[in-house]
Parts: structure tokens; C-alpha cells; sequence
């Protein structure tokens, strides 16, 4: 067997770190995660798709050439403060360890996160990433690719998102591996300055998460007022390609919705910092998606095992009836 071209850590091993563990296992490099706390599932899957398991962050630190960091927007800082952490212990890197964030989160969140490493010696390079798409798969019989635009070459045979990078260090200047690895994972730098990247997947997710929103809140209060079914004729028949994106998204977004609360904060705040606008409209958005995941059934739907909210009728049944408990719960 071949040796691995590098070993990139993965924390952690959620929908959208396991289908890059998997991505990158396909294409020639070891991958690690701690999976402390994690749950005997998530440990199993861990280790089907040939992901090395440590038991502590200094011992994943020490072992790989570059963590990436996909975890939900709540958990950025902390996933961050862990690996610094990790290598400010006893052990000192021969060569540097470059960590990469890659979390839904706003410019001035990814810059403190960044300051952080300024304790760890020189020992950790850190890079504003984003991932914009869904999780890497492999392609099916109708399409391969990208799924946006990226390097233009992403790896063959997959469907990859795109992955925007920025700040001084590349990741495709890694010396070695990091050609190879940028191709692998479709990123591509777009700025040198930290905060960059991670804007732009705030400025993209406010359209698609944000649209969806208004979706959940249309479909629900349709349901209530007894004309779903006229309102779905009416835009498919109007404006199909609006339905086709509110349909798609309400359907998918149920078990994703608690991380969705944090990430529309952070928009909140990015375009409050960046754009000078009121926090007030994305504030509003996190609580829809606080809604969905705290006040409906539809909390408590997990990826790839679907109950509840699989179509749009569904969808604004639980919305309807959780809402309903809870202001009869209220009054």
C-alpha cells in the first residue's frame, strides 16, 4: 500500500466532516480525528470511512500536517482555543501545523479566532475558510464536479462544494502536499486578508438560509389559513424556480436547523460590522430556525434518518402544530 501524501485531522466528524474525511481518504491522504465525547455512532462511522482515531487533541496535533475545523458556528472558538491548546503543551512541531476554519461564522469572529494562535509560538498557521455547498460525495451517474465555482478542476468522479480560502498563508503553497491537497478539497485563495473568506460565506448564506427562512415562515402560515396547496400552484405555476429552491430547502433543512441559529447570528453581526445595516432582520431569522429546532418535532430529525418535515405539506404540519403548543403553552 502506498503511504498517505499527508494526514490532515478532521474535527469533527459531523454530515459534512465525514464526507471530507472521505474525500480526502479517496484521494491518497490519512485522516484523524478525536472523537472524545462523540457519540459510540459517530465513533463507528469514524472508523468505516478509515479515519484514524486519537484520544486527545495534543496527540492529533502532534500527528497531523493540518487540522480543519467543521463544527457548528457555536463551536468555532472553543474548537479553536483547543488546538492551541494543544501545541502551547510540552511538545514543540518540527515544522508548522496549519489549521483552517472553516466554520459559518462572521469576519471579526474568524479575526479573534486567529489572535488565538498568537500564543502558540509560531507553531500553527491559521487560514479564514468557508464551505459553500453541500457535503462531498461521490458523483452519480447524471453529473460530477462541483457543485459551485472553485478551482474548476475539482476531483473526478465527486461532487465537492467550494471552498474559499484567505489570509497570508495558502494552502496550495504547503510544501509537498498543499498542490494537491487545494485540488483535492476544490479551494481556492481569494484574498490575503483574514476575514475574507469567511464574509463571503456569510454574504451567500443570507440569500440561500435566508430565503428558506422565508420559506418555512410562508408555508407554515399558509397551512394554518387553510391554502397550502393554492400557494404551491401558484409559484409552481409562477415561479417555478423559486418553488423548486423554497421546496428543497425546507425539506432539508430540519436537522441542521440548531446550527443555523448561531450562523444567523453571525450574519447579523457581519452585516451590522461590515455593511452597517440592523442585526434586527437576521436576529428574526435565528429565531425561525431556533423555532424549528427547540418548539417542533422537526428538532429532532437527524441526516439520513428522516421522519418528519420530507415534504413541504409535512413540513408546515409540525411547524404549525409546535407553534400552536407553544402559545397555547404561553396563554
Amino acid at each position: 500500500m502506498a503511504s498517505a501524501v499527508a494526514k490532515i485531522g478532521v474535527i469533527s466528524i459531523g454530515d459534512m466532516g465525514m464526507g471530507i474525511a472521505k474525500l480526502l481518504v479517496a484521494n491518497g491522504f490519512s485522516v484523524a480525528t478525536n472523537c472524545k465525547g462523540r457519540s459510540d455512532d459517530t465513533i463507528a462511522r469514524a472508523k468505516s470511512a478509515q479515519v484514524e482515531i486519537y484520544k486527545s487533541d495534543e496527540e492529533l496535533a502532534e500527528a497531523c500536517d493540518v487540522v480543519l475545523s467543521v463544527v457548528p458556528p457555536r463551536d468555532a472558538a472553543t474548537t479553536a482555543q483547543r488546538i492551541v491548546d494543544a501545541v502551547t503543551g510540552p511538545f514543540r512541531r518540527t515544522e508548522p501545523l496549519y489549521f483552517a476554519d472553516l466554520n459559518a461564522v462572521a469576519p471579526s469572529t474568524t479575526k479573534t479566532m486567529a489572535k488565538l494562535f498568537e500564543q502558540a509560538r509560531g507553531q500553527v498557521r491559521f487560514i479564514d475558510g468557508a464551505i459553500i455547498g453541500g457535503p462531498p460525495k461521490p458523483a452519480d451517474a447524471s453529473g460530477s464536479g462541483s457543485e459551485t465555482a472553485g478551482t474548476g478542476q475539482p476531483p473526478a468522479g465527486w461532487t465537492v462544494p467550494s471552498i474559499p480560502m484567505s489570509g497570508p498563508w495558502k494552502v496550495s503553497e504547503i510544501p509537498g502536499y498543499g498542490e494537491k491537497l487545494s485540488a483535492t478539497l476544490n479551494a481556492r485563495h481569494i484574498s490575503d486578508e483574514i476575514g475574507a473568506a469567511s464574509g463571503l460565506k456569510m454574504c451567500f448564506a443570507s440569500l440561500t438560509k435566508g430565503f428558506t427562512s422565508l420559506a418555512i415562515q410562508s408555508f407554515t402560515t399558509a397551512k394554518r389559513l387553510g391554502v397550502l396547496d393554492e400557494l404551491q400552484g401558484e409559484l409552481q405555476g409562477l415561479v417555478p424556480a423559486h418553488w423548486k429552491s423554497a421546496e428543497r430547502g425546507v425539506i432539508g433543512m430540519a436537522p441542521k436547523a440548531y446550527r443555523w441559529v448561531k450562523e444567523m447570528e453571525e450574519i447579523a453581526l457581519t452585516f451590522d460590522e461590515e455593511g452597517g445595516f440592523p442585526q434586527d432582520l437576521f436576529r428574526g431569522v435565528a429565531g425561525v430556525y431556533r423555532a424549528v429546532a427547540e418548539d417542533t418535532v422537526l428538532g429532532n430529525e437527524k441526516v439520513g434518518k428522516r421522519k418528519r418535515g420530507t415534504d413541504v405539506e409535512d413540513m408546515a404540519s409540525a411547524m404549525a402544530e409546535g407553534l400552536g403548543n407553544k402559545r397555547k403553552k404561553n396563554d
